[in-house]
């Protein structure tokens, strides 16, 4: 069932179904997640089984605010501190210490815990109503300080970034708060912070220089410390995946293909930011955006809308090696890679 989420009785709504343990899709500027109260390892378990997802992959926990953080992680260190101040609300998460006892099944039993501060409004009235002071009247209801939100897909799939495409893959008894779709259209950059200097896990819409320019430090690449990574959201090597077949070409190579197949090809979806030529009618083709952002809000869309169309194989040029494109490249990559 999709809600409007700009609707506050559909916020009392959702925000009842969380503390009662229940699942709900949940809009951020990202992507839609797949939320359940982080503190609940029995809500949390429902997560991994509608997903599909293997228990020890850790949760990206949402909270509402900087003040959430005590209620998860030990040690927030000065430059993570600056980072927060600097990103949040907004799509960066970040791993900290954890505390002991706390969203043990959230954090697929690490000692780690990813934070985030979502900016979407829908997603920042519900974190706020969840953490609400109980309500004496309804027996065993209790304030919820976080939700595990991973993208409401199921594991290894696409990202939905519109309700629609929640209630299309997850079905529709799943209560879903509709935000309209998701501005950035990727997932947040992940920074862990456990340490001692940034190391980027993940990329995404804040790039390396905002984090060195916000925190007076480098960030890492897990490659540059590969010991003792925490597990984290999003990074196993084939991930992110259509049911076609994903391959990342240049633009010659793109032109060259389309030349070979002549008049006959078919069943092939073609996303690029060059000008392409081909003989056939019988191909999906669309323009991938010049401007990196507006080709990562695009990006999971497109991916969908081609697997709607029936296509088996998807031919996309490969992003400009340059910052702004980072996770738009590591999004296809992984893609790519299943």
């Amino acid at each position: 069932m999709i809600l409007d989420g700009n609707d506050p009785s559909a916020i009392a709504t959702a925000a009842r179904a969380l503390r009662s343990g229940a699942l709900l899709g949940l809009p951020t500027e990202t992507v839609y997640g797949l939320a359940a109260d982080a503190s609940s390892d029995a809500a949390v378990a429902q997560i991994f089984a509608a997903k599909g997802r293997p228990s020890d992959h850790p949760l990206i926990v949402h909270v509402a605010d900087a003040a959430g953080i005590a209620h998860f992680a030990s040690e927030v260190p000065a430059f993570a501190q600056k980072l927060v101040d600097a990103f949040w609300p907004g799509p960066l998460t970040l791993i900290l210490p954890r505390l002991s006892g706390v969203a043990t099944a959230a954090t697929g039993g690490q000692d780690s815990v990813g934070l985030r501060c979502p900016a979407h409004p829908v997603a920042h009235a519900l974190l706020v109503a969840c953490a609400a002071p109980a309500d004496a009247a309804v027996p065993g209801d209790a304030p919820v300080w976080g939700v595990a939100a991973p993208s409401a897909n199921r594991f290894g799939r696409v990202s939905p970034t519109t309700a629609q495409h929640v209630q299309d893959e997850l079905g529709e008894a799943l209560l879903v708060l509709d935000g309209g779709p998701c501005q950035v259209g990727i997932e947040s950059t992940i920074v862990d912070c456990t340490r001692g200097v940034p190391v980027l896990l993940r990329p995404g819409a804040i790039t390396r220089e905002q984090i060195q320019q916000a925190c007076g430090m480098a960030p890492l690449s897990k490659e540059d410390l590969p010991h003792h990574t925490p597990r984290a959201s999003g990074t196993l090597e084939a991930h992110y995946a259509p049911a076609a077949k994903v391959r990342l070409m240049d633009a010659k190579a793109l032109q060259t293909g389309l030349d070979l197949l002549g008049a006959e090809a078919a069943h092939i979806a073609v996303y690029a930011r060059v000008a392409l030529r081909t003989q056939s009618s019988k191909l999906v083709m669309r323009r991938m955006p010049d401007d990196a952002s507006a080709a990562a809000q695009q990006l999971f869309a497109a991916l969908r809308a081609f697997d709607d169309q029936g296509v088996k194989l998807i031919w996309i040029e490969t992003p400009p090696a340059t910052p702004e494109w980072e996770g738009v490249r590591d999004r296809l990559q992984r893609a790519a890679a299943a």
